[in-house]
């Protein structure tokens, strides 16, 4: 095959001058190391010939000996650098020619038509990469950072072994013949989410995480299950950072995994974050820790992040597309084209088929289709909600009744994805004076989700990408929101006036909104909002369902709280589509599938909106249950 000629036969397929030092992979990619500086410079066509001919991603960089030593270098970057893109930072990463530009406006460091990168390269020659440093300060995503700088060495042989198993000797001869997934998690149930993908050739996990809501027999995937062996499985696909998705990829590097983690750039930093947070609450809550730090480390140090449509191979009969799923930040569908066009399936993973206020809706047109796995939270027939212009001037009125009564409004978010919305539209009413001017407290990991999302304006929608862009108007950044970083500055809110206070978890599951509810539920001039969807068994459910009385465990006492809070309950600002929405999105779906799965919803939802899904477009449909596997070819 020519990618494997190009490895071992590089100076015979490229020209002489090119004067070739090695050629490896980085992961689907092939990188060729050139010692001829001319050549780096300008290849005259040679590397996009060979682009056309073998379909694959080339690069081409200088070798480490031609590159300016690092002092030097880091002086000419700087004075090359204008100093209108900001506070910088200049990473060197030797084992790849690469150095890595952190600015705070990036745009402006590339330069117009990349000048300035151009300027870089022909002045140092290491290869310039470019990244945001977020407006908010972001530990977790310097800490990310740090990780894969100071582990570049293990990084660059881990990325040319994912390209030789991806390259290489297949497992089995000939042509894949059968496709099979079978259900570990999330079938007829939402939470758990873990669905294993077999072929002949290649076994691929997609998505992995904990039902946080279920008692601890029931809430994690079926891991011990036959079909799943660790040491044989090639890759994880993850579709985004919500921890019934995410938080047990690090137990499978607990248990010796070392193969890659597929997803976008924010999908990496928010499951990082989510899992390091779900060790801590594991230790509040005096539970063993199913994984430790160094676990969610190795999980960063095997990631391979792909934009929106980028397509790559990740096994040898497997090419892996991520399409915007409009669910949260940095979530996608995840398409996978099996054995050169046998079959083509796609995950949709959560998906919202609806422009909200930071986010695009889910992209509904692909190049082929035969299967798809999607996602049915709001899949039944009563699961058509109020409108999100609807539900905005609902949770208004909400905050001028309760202000004007002195009031607090809790509201209880998922960290990421609704309490990024809400602040938007808060924001924005506060501004145009359609509700009291009145603090808005963040506490949890809102705070820190929201300083991921300022490192990522890209994958907003493009009504909020102008607005920081071209009106250089963030409204993550207004004096209005407050960071609640201590139990003092939370005493404060709680003995202050009225405000607004965003506080993870949204299914009241733990986490400081709980720890809210119990100091402002018994007073009747506050409100309690609940927009996220209650897992079953959660106190937002119970609460949702009308109990009054709720029991706390402090110490060896049990300590009641009497509910006399207002409790609204909105779903309009949800992240899933509503049932009129997921069928839109299936009549809308370019090509349509032959066959669909449905998931990730309560059994009696899921199968509603299967019979639905058959009897109005008469396609094939099944609604499997967990440890079922499914043959779909």
């Amino acid at each position: 095959r020519m990618v494997i000629k190009i490895i071992e036969n590089g100076k015979e397929l490229l020209p002489s001058h090119a004067d070739v030092s090695s050629i490896s992979f980085e992961g689907a990619n092939i990188v060729i190391y050139t010692n001829n500086k001319e050549f780096f410079l300008d290849s005259n066509g040679v590397i996009k010939s060979i682009v056309s001919e073998i379909k694959k991603r080339v690069e081409l960089r200088p070798d480490s000996s031609l590159c300016m030593g690092i002092e030097k270098a880091e002086i000419e970057i700087k004075k090359l650098l204008p100093k209108e893109a900001g506070k910088t930072n200049i990473i060197f990463d030797p084992q790849r020619s690469q150095v890595i530009i952190e600015a705070e406006k990036p745009g402006i460091a590339i330069g117009k038509a990349g000048e300035n990168l151009k300027e870089i390269k022909k002045k140092t020659f290491w290869v310039p990469l470019v990244q945001r440093i977020p407006s908010i300060k972001s530990k977790i995503i310097e800490n990310i950072r740090n990780v894969l700088y100071l582990n570049d060495d293990y990084r660059r042989k881990f990325l040319n072994s994912v390209g030789e198993r991806i390259y290489g000797n297949r497992k089995k001869e000939g042509k894949t013949e059968w496709i099979r997934i079978t259900f570990l998690g999330g079938a007829s149930q939402v939470g758990r989410s873990c669905y294993l993908l077999q072929t002949e050739e290649s076994n691929i996990m997609v998505d992995c995480g904990v039902n946080v809501a279920a008692s601890e027999d029931s809430a994690y995937p079926f891991l011990q299950a036959p079909e799943l062996k660790l040491d044989q499985l090639d890759a994880v696909i993850l579709t985004h950072a919500h921890v019934d998705h995410s938080s047990l990829i690090p137990l499978l590097f607990k248990y010796g995994y070392r193969g890659p983690v597929y997803c976008t750039p924010p999908t990496r930093d928010v499951a990082s974050l989510l899992c390091l947070d779900f060790i801590s609450i594991g230790q509040m809550e005096n539970k063993k820790s199913l994984y430790e730090t160094t676990d969610v480390k190795e999980m960063v140090k095997h990631t391979i992040t792909l934009n929106y449509e980028e397509v790559t191979d990740i096994t040898p009969d497997v090419r892996l597309t991520f399409y915007d799923a409009g669910h949260i930040l940095g979530s996608a569908m995840a398409h996978l084209h099996v054995a050169d066009g046998l079959h083509n399936l796609m995950f949709t993973g959560d998906m919202n088929y609806e422009s909200s206020n930071l986010l695009s809706s889910a992209v509904t047109k692909f190049p082929r289709l035969e299967t798809l796995i999607i996602e049915s939270t709001y899949g039944s027939k009563d699961d058509t909600v109020a409108t999100r212009r609807e539900s905005e001037d609902y949770l208004k009125n909400v905050i001028k009744e309760t202000i004007k009564k002195k009031g607090k409004i809790l509201m209880p978010v998922l960290g990421v994805g609704r309490s990024q919305e809400i602040m938007l539209i808060l924001e924005k009413a506060m501004k145009a004076g359609e509700i009291p001017n009145v603090p808005i407290y963040l506490q949890g990991m809102v705070w820190d989700v929201t300083a991921i999302h300022t490192a990522y304006p890209d994958f907003f929608n493009s009504r909020t990408r102008q607005q920081i862009f071209h009106k250089n108007d963030n409204p993550f950044l207004s004096e209005i929101f407050k960071h609640v970083g201590s139990q003092k500055e939370m005493k404060q809110v709680i003995e202050g006036g009225p405000c607004i206070i965003l506080a993870t978890s949204g299914m009241m599951t733990g986490g400081s909104s709980v720890e809210y509810f119990k100091q402002l539920g018994e007073d009747p001039k506050n409100s309690l909002v609940l927009t996220s969807y209650q897992g079953e068994g959660s106190l937002g459910r119970r609460l949702q369902q009308g109990e009054k009385e709720i029991m706390f465990q402090e110490g060896r006492k049990q300590i009641p709280t009497f509910v006399k809070m207002d409790i609204h309950s909105m779903h309009g600002f949800t992240g899933h589509s509503d049932r009129n929405q997921l069928m839109n999105f299936m009549h809308r779906l370019n090509p349509r599938p032959k066959k669909v799965l449905v998931v990730h919803g309560e059994r009696s939802k899921s199968l509603d909106f299967a019979s639905s899904v058959h009897k109005g477009l008469r396609i094939e449909t099944q609604v499997p249950k967990n440890l079922e596997t499914v043959r779909i070819r």
